[in-house]
């Protein structure tokens, strides 16, 4: 692996889900696990970027690490649907190439966000779906499979169960408790950007429902001037194309990323009637966290180096 030249800058930012994240419920046990294991991404995307890596290696390790802890709702952590099973969702995309890879609706993969990444590399598709995608995992012996109890968590079957009985009584699932996804962004010391998203959806989901993060504009995107990985009520980050609106208003409008994400997360996702957050960066290695949620699960690691994890809007 290269070495890292002097005066070279990277950056990374992580994220493990906007939603309601109530600090009466979460205990300072649960906060310090949660905030150790995004510690553990950022340390496994920072170590590729500090050796002179690329982007989408840093943002493949960090969001493995994600897909492995059981606190995020993706691997491990992911929710069930309203059958009882799991369906998870992944992409990945790196900028300067342009080129992307995403799944949907897989149910053996241990680690989506590397069957995504196999999609871009060794096929010639963008995005499988379903058996399809398990097939395809089939020809690639590097990708882990495993049986579908192996995502069964009892924090995410409480929640299914939650949402059952709030059906049976014909309330709405409540907004901003539905969702959560992780992520991670990275800039490399070759000015390159990926970004890398993955999911399991939302809970007692229906239908084979895919939400925004496996399609490449609307919960994830990486060009040559930014990244954007989106966690939020996928179906409003889907009608509003939320992560290339945004790169969209950097590129061409010439927005700062603080700005286009502001607008965007906080304004446009909102008036359409969703909620949720996002994080990104652009190739200055400036960071953007917003979130309309009580909380939002991140991490980051800036150009000079300092780096922090967080949970509420401090």
């Amino acid at each position: 692996m290269p070495t890292l030249a002097a005066g070279s800058r990277t950056a990374l930012v992580i994220h493990g889900g906007a939603g309601v994240i109530d600090r009466n419920s979460l205990s300072a046990d649960d906060e310090r696990a949660v905030r150790a294991d995004l510690d553990r991404a950022l340390d496994a995307g920072h170590a590729v970027l500090a050796q002179g890596g690329s982007a989408l290696d840093a943002v493949s390790a960090a969001v493995v690490v994600l897909e492995e802890s059981p606190w995020f709702n993706a691997g491990k952590g992911a929710v069930f649907n309203a059958e009882g099973g799991h369906e998870l969702d992944a992409a990945i995309m790196e900028g300067h190439t342009r080129r992307a890879g995403a799944v949907a609706g897989v149910r053996t993969v241990r680690n989506p966000i590397r069957l995504a990444r196999a999609v871009m590399e060794h096929s010639p598709h963008v995005m499988l779906a379903a058996g399809g995608a398990e097939a395809f995992a089939d020809t690639r012996p590097e990708i882990a499979r495993v049986a579908p109890s192996w995502f069964d968590t009892p924090r995410r079957l409480q929640q299914l169960e939650q949402a059952r009985q709030r059906e049976r009584s014909g309330q709405a699932q409540a907004p901003g408790t539905y969702f959560g996804t992780v992520g991670a962004v990275a800039l490399d010391a070759q000015g390159r950007i990926a970004a890398a998203t993955s999911t399991g959806g939302m809970t007692n989901k229906r239908w084979g429902r895919v939400g925004d993060a496996p399609l490449i504009g609307a919960g994830t995107w990486a060009d040559d001037r930014c990244g954007v990985s989106a966690t939020g009520w996928g179906e409003f980050y889907i009608r509003a194309a939320v992560a290339h609106d945004v790169c969209a208003r950097v590129a061409y409008r010439g927005d700062t990323l603080a700005a286009a994400m502001e607008e965007v997360v906080n304004r446009v996702v909102p008036a359409l009637g969703g909620d949720g957050g996002a994080i990104a960066l652009d190739r200055e290695g400036n960071i953007a966290m917003p979130f309309n949620t009580s909380g939002m699960y991140r991490g980051w690691i800036r150009p000079d180096g300092s780096r922090g994890t967080a949970v509420f809007a401090e």
